[in-house]
């Protein structure tokens, strides 16, 4: 398993909106075959910045699978209007677990 960190930026007075689209877009990750579970956290410190964590059997699940499907293209069309810049992705793999 390895998890995506992806950080959004939210254009200032769109965060509601993109919150309001979290529910239906968290499904287009969660059909994907390789997805194992997704978390979506908002930062206290910076209100606009978000973070999706994103279980994944492995990162061609993710960059292969999800990247290149209709999944990925309807998240982008709903959440995509709200981003103040491309989200920053990374791959992590997860050393302790408790």
């Amino acid at each position: 398993m390895i998890l995506e960190l992806a950080e959004i930026d939210i254009l200032p007075g769109k965060e509601a909106a993109f919150e309001s689209v979290l529910e239906e877009a968290s499904g287009h990750f969660l059909r994907t075959p390789g997805c194992l579970g997704m978390k979506v956290t908002r930062s206290m410190e910076h209100p606009h910045r978000f973070r999706l964590l994103v279980q994944w059997e492995s990162v061609d699940a993710h960059m292969v699978g999800f990247r290149n499907s209709d999944a990925f293209l309807e998240w982008r069309r709903l959440a995509g209007p709200c981003f103040a810049k491309p989200p920053r992705v990374e791959h992590l793999s997860l050393l302790i677990d408790k």
